[in-house]
């Protein structure tokens, strides 16, 4: 039986060699939900859910409800319990990847692939964005800074000020080049100008880039 920390760096591996050129971010909250993973690939943001074979479809409809309004694709990993009725519970574009373990190897195989989600929303995925990055998006497009105003009056700003499939890119281009260490100190140097407690510093998994 196979449960997730066994999935997930064989799957890691597995996505790097199909989809090539990726970064991938592990455990973002997507409104009423947790992403497990978030894959960016030219201009476009996957999300994939994991179900082991220790996990059940408790969660699933709400977490498919949530993935659809944040993810141009949207894929489910399953444990080979599962294979023969996931079907059932999730909606036709989603894709559908089982893994199963073979001669003590985790092995992958691609049941379903993804077709595009007609629902996925530019404003969501703009959440995804930090501060710094949405200021250099803001810069690029030669937008004025509004710096003293809230991220979701920004991101409301950006929404309708920037084309949407060219905002999309640039929203792709910021997460494939986020650097943790950069971004942090940006963070904190932005709180302190506001008077705010800075950030503690977290530890985060960089995964390599394809190429």
């Amino acid at each position: 039986m196979l449960k997730d920390k066994d999935i997930r760096e064989p799957l890691f591996e597995f996505l790097e060699e199909n989809y090539k050129k990726i970064r991938i971010f592990e455990e973002k909250n997507i409104g009423r939900s947790r992403a497990d993973i978030i894959m960016i690939q030219n201009s476009l943001i996957y999300g994939i859910e994991i179900k082991s074979d220790a996990d059940t479809y408790v969660r699933l409809k709400s977490q498919i409800e949530d993935y659809d309004k944040f993810f141009d694709y949207n894929i489910i990993v399953v444990g080979s319990s599962h294979a023969y009725h996931v079907k059932e519970h999730i909606p036709e574009h989603w894709g559908i990847i089982v893994t199963e373990n073979i001669d003590d190897k985790t092995d992958f195989y691609i049941l379903r692939e993804p077709e595009i989600n007609e629902t996925a929303n530019i404003y969501n995925q703009l959440s995804f964005l930090w501060r710094p990055e949405i200021a250099h998006i803001q810069e690029i497009n030669g937008l004025y800074k509004y710096a003293g105003k809230s991220k979701e009056f920004v991101i409301n700003y950006l929404f309708e000020s920037v084309e949407k499939e060219k905002l999309k890119r640039q929203i792709t281009d910021e997460l494939f080049e986020r650097d943790y260490t950069k971004i942090f100190d940006e963070i904190n140097k932005y709180r302190e100008e506001k008077k705010q407690k800075a950030r503690r510093r977290k530890k985060y998994k960089r995964r390599k880039k394809s190429v």
